[in-house]
């Protein structure tokens, strides 16, 4: 990323360090706003199809401006007095980068529970037995694909084209989003239960405003087996006299 930035856009180390950032501190944001939003409206499998659209339209949109002369600046071989990339060809770069970070927000925090909601860990060990098998492969997968990019890709994007180094992945992606659809119907899609942030600031809040109240008996505090079956995986705590 760097690389593209101070030697496709001409932009100085300092500006395109300080893009990176901005990028990377985004992409590290936006996975809370989507966790938020799939565990307490739409649910994983959808924020997972939203957000593989969008992060596929900022990975098609930056290998547009990079094949696309008018989107960046002439080639500088010397790297010396070079012209830099105008206002609209940063706003571009920006563009494309918003769309992967919010893409990248539902993607990061739902894949990988989304997966686990597909093996009933409780009642079938042949499903605690695959699942291990689905997780080795996957961040096997993980790894080549990681060590691809920093390969293969890296190294067509510099003795190639960048427009061929972010068309492969950019390709890549789409194939997976194919792919995904089409055993959507297969998928076991678990009802949005609720953000447990959410229920994090309930509980601060209503300790804060009742923080004078004295409880005259213990059985009237709130249990609702039913609802709390949603959010909880392993039962629940028994009470204590510890706090109190």
């Amino acid at each position: 990323m760097i690389t593209y930035l101070t030697q496709v856009l001409n932009l100085p180390l300092v500006k395109a360090s300080n893009t990176l950032t901005n990028f990377i501190g985004t992409s590290s944001f936006t996975p809370l706003i989507g966790a938020l939003i799939a565990d307490s409206y739409a649910g994983r499998f959808w924020i997972i199809i939203i957000g593989s659209i969008i992060y596929e339209l900022g990975m098609i949109s930056i290998t547009i401006s990079a094949i696309m002369p008018q989107l960046h600046p002439p080639p500088c071989p010397t790297q010396q007095n070079c012209v830099e990339a105008s206002h609209l060809q940063l706003w571009v770069l920006y563009v494309c980068l918003l769309l992967t970070s919010i893409g990248a927000g539902g993607l990061r925090p739902c894949v990988v529970t989304f997966a686990a909601d597909q093996f009933d860990l409780k009642k079938s060990k042949h499903d605690q037995s695959q699942s291990w098998n689905f997780y080795n492969w996957y961040y096997f997968c993980m790894g080549v694909a990681t060590l691809a990019a920093l390969t293969i890709v890296v190294y067509i994007q510099d003795n190639v084209s960048w427009g061929l180094g972010l068309g492969l992945p950019t390709i890549a992606m789409a194939l997976s989003i194919v792919s995904f659809v089409v055993g959507s119907s297969l998928y076991r899609k678990v009802k949005p239960g609720g953000s447990p942030l959410i229920r994090l600031a309930q509980v601060i809040v209503a300790s804060v405003k009742k923080r004078n109240v004295v409880v005259t008996d213990p059985a009237l505090l709130y249990q609702n087996r039913e609802v709390d079956a949603i959010i909880s995986s392993d039962g629940r705590f028994l009470h204590t006299n510890q706090f109190r």
